[in-house]
């Protein structure tokens, strides 16, 4: 998908950048000139931005530190240096001190608010008990502004589907250097995530609901279940499009499902079911959103996905070893083979065996034992000499996958077609496939309405390969007649792996 960065109409933009030039201008009047007792200003908020922008050039902070009603019916406030008050440490750990930016600096303004409504300074402590730095000042939290024009910008690149940081680099670039911006990337970042809480939120379950049903009146083979808590919050969503439920059909004999995407960017992890295609390309039997990944919400899901299919069950599925999702899949697909995923468990060897003395010849016995064993027995007999040679008759990591050997490793499982898989890496192919059209934090609106929008780049590259395979032949090796066999039979993908 083409990015491309989004501008708000260039009227008001310009009415935008009139309004800060004439605003800056207004600061800069006062940013030579120091703070004196005295001094009157229309309101509380012109006062607050000279005494920031006087900050900000000579390199401080601030922050506002109190408010009160007086007896003469006056109000009165103060703003102070952001490095003043006594440190007081949160941290449980004592062990673990962190960085300390108070230093009772005393530097602060008094003022008060006039019953015409004018605000003068009746007090003004200029010291400081620290160094300043007017270069580094654009990093204070009161020194940063985001302008109204910048926050229409990120939003229309937001829902155009461009992350954060291409999206602030650009600005950047406009800017002719970071130092001339008010605002940083994290600052971006931050507002972008509040108006995506501000657009959805207890919301969520009505804005996807009225997405699907929109889609559901172009087609009526969409299908989609939306679960949602007692305060009607939206607590998991499955959908799978017409496209989805007809390559089950086909495809849906060995099915890969995986959790482990999602769970760090996002609210809900998002849980794929992926099978295998004649061209060998990863495609989507079915998708879903969860808020949890226990055993009953997994249990939820199966079932749905298994009514959405018509109460077909698939021959075998692979995951990782989650024991959640072990128990969801024997109550829900009891006949379904189930194997783990051989290279998440091969993953852990060095976490669970590589404090050992002999770990590298211990890992060439492992290897050898799951990769080249020729039958079961074999594998026994491997299996039991390193346990044996390097006494680890105690290691529990090994007596578990020992004790499910029958779910992962290859010669236990061979009596069952697998579609050419022995990982999940089909269900983390198909998460990546979403990267270039989903970024950290979407909202679960945008992210179904990005999710269509790749499953239409996918369904196009599967037309080509289509294509490919209607246009093309991969010539023979050989003048047997079953080799011409399979020529016409198999896609152009799969044909010369046979």
């Amino acid at each position: 998908m083409e990015e491309v960065l989004v501008s708000p109409n260039e009227e008001e933009v310009n009415e935008e950048n009139d309004k800060c030039d004439k605003n800056l201008e207004a600061n800069m009047v006062y940013e030579d000139e120091k703070p004196q007792v005295g001094m009157i200003f229309s309101s509380k908020d012109e006062l607050t931005e000279y005494y920031k922008s006087y900050a900000q050039s000579i390199g401080f902070g601030v922050s506002k530190l109190s408010s009160k009603n007086g007896d003469d019916g006056k109000k009165y406030f103060t703003l102070a240096c952001s490095r003043g008050t006594k440190y007081v440490s949160k941290s449980k750990n004592l062990l673990k001190s962190n960085p300390i930016t108070k230093t009772q600096c005393k530097a602060r303004l008094n003022a008060c608010i006039c019953l015409d409504g004018t605000v003068s300074i009746s007090r003004i402590v200029l010291e400081h008990n620290h160094d300043l730095s007017p270069t580094k000042a654009r990093y204070f939290r009161s020194c940063k502004n985001l302008e109204p024009h910048f926050k229409k910008r990120l939003e229309l690149n937001d829902q155009a589907g461009i992350n954060v940081s291409r999206n602030f680099r650009s600005l950047v670039v406009e800017a002719n250097g970071y130092e001339n911006l008010t605002f940083g990337e994290k600052d971006c970042r931050n507002y972008i995530d509040k108006v995506r809480r501000l657009r959805l939120g207890r919301g969520d379950a009505d804005a996807i609901q009225n997405y699907f049903v929109k889609i559901q009146k172009q087609n009526s083979e969409f299908y989609y279940v939306i679960d949602i808590d007692d305060d009607g919050r939206l607590r998991n969503v499955f959908w799978a499009d017409a496209r989805c439920r007809a390559a089950y059909e086909y495809f849906g004999e060995v099915v890969t499902f995986d959790t482990t995407y999602l769970t760090n960017k996002y609210d809900m992890p998002f849980a794929p079911f992926v099978g295998v295609n004649h061209h060998g390309h990863s495609t989507l039997l079915g998708c879903a959103l969860l808020s949890n990944e226990d055993t009953k919400t997994f249990t939820w899901l199966f079932k749905t996905w298994s009514e959405c299919m018509n109460g077909c069950s698939p021959n075998a599925i692979i995951t990782d070893q989650d024991k959640a999702m072990k128990k969801a899949i024997e109550v829900v697909f009891p006949k379904a083979r189930h194997r783990w995923c051989l290279w998440h468990i091969m993953k852990k060897v060095p976490e669970k065996l590589g404090r050992h003395s002999n770990y590298e010849s211990i890992k060439t016995f492992l290897h050898d034992a799951v990769y080249d064993s020729s039958g079961t027995s074999d594998f026994m007999e491997k299996w039991e000499k390193m346990i044996e040679d390097f006494d680890l008759e105690e290691n529990e990591w090994l007596k578990g996958i020992f004790d499910e050997r029958n779910r992962w490793v290859p010669v236990y499982v061979r009596d069952t077609f697998w579609a050419g898989m022995s990982t999940t890496q089909r269900s983390e192919s198909m998460n990546s496939f979403f990267d270039g059209y989903v970024i950290s934090k979407t909202t679960l609106k945008q992210f179904v309405e990005q999710y269509d929008n790749a499953l239409r780049d996918k369904v196009e590259k599967e037309n080509k390969a289509d294509f490919a395979s209607f246009n093309t032949v991969i010539a023979c090796l050989s003048h047997f007649g079953f080799e011409s066999q399979f020529q016409k039979a198999f896609t152009n993908a799969e044909f010369p792996r046979i």
